[in-house]
């Protein structure tokens, strides 16, 4: 690839030329057309639009600065035209100080490019039959109407080249080449374009002048308005049919018309959409299985007896509660978490284990059946040898290749940006930098536990009081439940204000790597803010489900964090209901944040602009300058809108087990994440440069990495943070003898049995109360289930044998899940293919006939020629060897 970029670019750039020597472009006033897509004489198409400011009407002093600026550009622009491009400058309507330069690539370098970006185009068309599915007529329901967006006619494809033009299915010139297409291959172009040489090294590249603001924009128009057609009869207006058919909020009901996005848009965007709506369709059935559980838990929760005995003034009000902190603290009755306890049925109930089986099979069903699907989209969209054979290295790393290096495989030397000591280095320096970020957030995650176990004092000691006399809040309103909502929000605030900042961070750190494609630097971008991200939102939730009120002693001996601050206590039905509290907040904030981020944000500075334009003039303003005052889409594309989805699909499976409406939220915010998606790039960003993508890059193997953990999570959530093992074990084995006293299975006394006692006497002087003990009682229970031995016994304050009991049914429990689902997980992964059979006939299809027309027909010509040099031999050798005539 780069011998042939050598060959073909490199030379073309030359030695900067003498001013005299610069081609310039063509200018030419707006002919009052607003929805042209072409130079001034109607023919040539606009693929491009570069704009920028003119140096002589701007208000500076920097005049030199002005003049290098000017001869970068000139010098950019005469090596375009050079490299075959035609440009035509026109001067904005709306202020005299833009220049738009507009940009067509002719014939002879749309298919010189094609070839040496190995774009496949079409041979023939598809003759290979398709069968309807047997839902067909269902899914009719919901797809676009056929009369107003068409159906792509599918081809068998084949790369370019330009020797075999004749086998290729060209009707039309002008059409053989899309506008995604082209507008690809002149990026292509722009990306590699010198302006300008120091120190024997070449600058090149759009997206250097853009960063340097001799270009202020450059971009691919937009065919219509979204709001109207196009007054042109030619031209298609795509986008106001994807605003009418797609983005509009009407459709949010209907499939998306993948193969129309993606001819407008491009396969990168394409495949965004086309997971997302996979991933919205799976989780219709995740939806459907979690309200189940869900109504389940709401109506059994009047049967569960451990809540109907909190709540019993005869046996929750005669349990009075050890405090939960040193001195401030006071003596509280179990009936105070009556509230929590009946919504704590709903989550942790027999429905919350099924459930979480449940998705831990689901997750494998969606990403098997995703591999099929992508399978299909990247033979229908050509792109299955898209990395083998397509893909470009960046400029940034061409730009950086001055180390020589002997290639093991051809043995030829070939230029690198490092060697091997200064990649070990670059390395290294990521690495290092990546986790310093990642301790970073950990040490904002100890600094809210500190603000949690500071703050419970200030609520223990406070809240009673100023609530005293209001008895319906103070049965909601506990010193816990203030606690976990303002930490919750507090650690939403610093998940956002670290985002903001790591962001920055990532994209410097990747820079510095330096990775040889856009695949590379996308995956490597990735890895780095993923990790960045699963720390920074769910580091909080794995502390709530697993770490707290695990290691905090006793009454008696209790454990402080720093030597300072007690640890936290869960709630006498753990810590479950704080971990579904957690959750909402953080995933209901982030949408929030999210939607006012990508969507308000965009509307309300175009809004701004427009307003701005409108007061300036009411002239016809062309469509190149329309799409200029719209937002530009940023260099990372889709990034964020990938991680925004993968990050929801972590706390969808991972700690679905305390939150199974956690998959309806989802898919509402799903359906609506598809459409202001598609409302956003239809309406306030300017059309992307269309971008090639074989799959969802990077964002598959994490997925599945998160599929793999949420068993062990969900396991442990359901072992270690719910009270459903204790339960069962209470029932099957401590409620009749020897153990218990009733004569079956019953979960009667369950409460009574579990909350272990202390004696009052017991307290250390730095853990004993201000509060006066009230009563003729000695003792008081613990909050949280901890299974020891009462005061008076000979190992009193041990763990007793319920403890442990419990400990081996919680281990065997986590063990045979895990070993259960991943089993079912393996089957169904060994089961369904990655690739159907209808998908591999097709590229075998492809294959042969790309085999027949392109190098069969070479061998006839080759035959055909070695037939007519045979014949003149032979008719030589004849005439050679004829004896003569007497």
């Amino acid at each position: 690839l780069v011998l042939e970029l050598n060959q073909v670019i490199i030379p073309t750039y030359g030695t900067v030329p003498d001013q005299q020597n610069l081609h310039t472009p063509e200018w030419a006033d707006f002919d009052d057309k607003p929805d042209s897509l072409f130079f001034r004489d109607g023919q040539r198409r606009i693929d491009f639009v570069l704009v920028y400011e003119d140096e002589r009407k701007k208000m500076t002093h920097k005049r030199s600065d002005h003049k290098k600026q000017k001869r970068k550009r000139q010098v950019y622009e005469s090596n375009l035209i050079n490299n075959g491009l035609q440009l035509e400058a026109t001067r904005s309507v709306l202020d005299g100080k833009l220049v738009f330069v507009k940009v067509h690539a002719p014939w002879e370098v749309l298919c010189t490019y094609a070839e040496i970006m190995h774009i496949k185009l079409p041979l023939q068309p598809n003759d290979l039959k398709t069968r309807d599915s047997a839902f067909n007529w269902f899914s009719r329901l919901f797809r676009v109407d056929e009369n107003i967006i068409k159906p792509e006619q599918e081809f068998f494809t084949a790369p370019f080249q330009k020797e075999h033009l004749s086998n290729f299915y060209i009707q039309d010139k002008d059409t053989f080449f899309n506008p995604a297409t082209r507008s690809r291959i002149v990026h292509f172009i722009l990306s590699r374009v010198e302006y300008a040489t120091k120190n024997n090294v070449k600058k090149f590249g759009i997206n250097k002048l853009l960063d340097t603001g001799i270009y202020k924009a450059a971009f691919p128009l937009h065919d219509s308005s979204f709001k109207c057609p196009s007054s042109d009869p030619d031209c298609p207006s795509e986008r106001y049919l994807l605003y009418r058919e797609w983005a509009h909020p009407k459709n949010i009901f209907k499939l998306q018309p993948l193969d129309f996005i993606r001819k407008y848009y491009g396969e990168k965007i394409g495949i965004y959409f086309a997971w997302l709506g996979f991933y919205t369709h799976m989780l219709i059935v995740a939806a459907v299985v979690g309200v189940g559980c869900f109504l389940y838990g709401c109506l059994t929760k009047n049967d569960c007896t451990w809540s109907q005995e909190v709540c019993d003034p005869n046996i929750g009000g005669n349990i009075i509660m050890c405090p939960q902190c040193d001195k401030v603290c006071t003596y509280w009755n179990l009936t105070i978490t009556c509230e929590s306890s009946k919504k704590l049925c709903i989550f942790d109930s027999f429905g919350t284990l099924v459930f979480a089986v449940f998705m831990g099979i689901w997750v494998t069903l969606f990403l098997e059946f995703w591999k099929r699907r992508q399978a299909e989209l990247e033979y229908e969209w050509d792109t299955v040898e898209y990395l083998e054979q397509e893909e470009q290295v960046r400029p940034e790393y061409e730009a950086r290749c001055t180390h020589v290096v002997m290639n093991e495989i051809t043995q030829q030397e070939e230029h690198v940006p490092y060697t091997a000591c200064g990649k070990c280095i670059r390395i290294t320096f990521c690495t290092s930098a990546v986790f310093f970020w990642i301790l970073l957030i950990i040490a904002s995650v100890i600094g809210v536990i500190v603000y949690r176990l500071s703050v419970f004092l200030v609520f223990s000691s406070t809240l009673s009081q100023h609530i005293s006399g209001t008895e319906a809040i103070r049965k909601y309103l506990t010193p816990q439940t203030a606690t976990s909502v303002t930490a919750s929000l507090i650690s939403f605030i610093v998940i956002m204000v670290l985002n903001v900042i790591y962001e920055k961070v990532a994209i410097l750190i990747t820079d510095f790597e330096l990775p040889r494609t856009q695949t590379d630097y996308e995956n490597s971008l990735t890895t780095k803010m993923f990790l960045f991200q699963f720390v920074n939102y769910y580091s909080s939730c794995f502390y709530i489900a697993f770490f707290k009120g695990r290691f905090v002693g006793h009454p008696g001996n209790p454990v402080y964090w720093l030597g300072k601050y007690r640890n936290e206590e869960c709630d006498p039905g753990g810590c479950l209901l704080e971990l579904t509290t957690q959750l909402a907040i953080i995933v209901g904030g982030k949408a929030i944040w999210n939607n006012i981020q990508e969507v308000l944000l965009p509307w309300v500075k175009n809004l701004i602009g427009g307003y701005c334009a409108a007061a300036r003039s009411e002239k016809v303003v062309p469509r190149w300058e329309q799409d200029y005052h719209l937002q530009p889409i940023g260099k990372l594309g889709l990034f964020y809108e990938y991680l925004e989805m993968v990050i929801q699909f972590g706390f969808v499976t991972l700690f679905v087990a305390s939150f199974p409406l956690g998959p309806l939220l989802a898919l509402f915010n799903n359906m609506l994440e598809i459409r202001l998606d598609a409302w956003k790039l239809t309406t306030q960003f300017r059309r992307m440069v269309p971008q090639k993508a074989q799959d969802i890059g990077a964002w598959q193997p994490i997925m599945q990495g998160i599929a793999i953990l949420a068993v062990a999570t969900n396991a442990m959530i359901i072992a270690f943070t719910s009270d459903m093992i204790p339960r069962l074990v209470y029932y099957w084995s401590f409620s009749v003898p020897p153990y218990g006293s009733h004569s079956s299975h019953t979960m009667k006394g369950y409460i009574n049995s579990t909350l272990s006692v202390f004696n009052v006497s017991d307290f250390k002087n730095a853990s004993k109360p201000f509060s006066p003990w009230f009563g003729n009682q000695t003792t008081c229970r613990q909050v949280y289930r901890d299974f020891r031995y009462p005061p008076g016994h000979q190992q009193q304050y041990e763990h007793n044998i319920y403890y442990w009991h419990v400990i081996a049914a919680k281990l065997a429990f986590i063990i045979v899940m895990e070993h259960v689902i991943y089993f079912v997980k393996f089957i169904i992964s060994y089961v369904i293919p990655d690739v159907s059979q209808k998908t591999k006939s097709k590229v075998k299809r492809e294959k042969y006939l790309t085999q027949k027309l392109l190098h069969e027909n070479d061998l006839k010509v080759v035959k055909k020629n070695t037939g007519r040099i045979a014949d003149k031999i032979i008719k030589g050798v004849d005439s050679t060897f004829r004896p003569k005539a007497e």
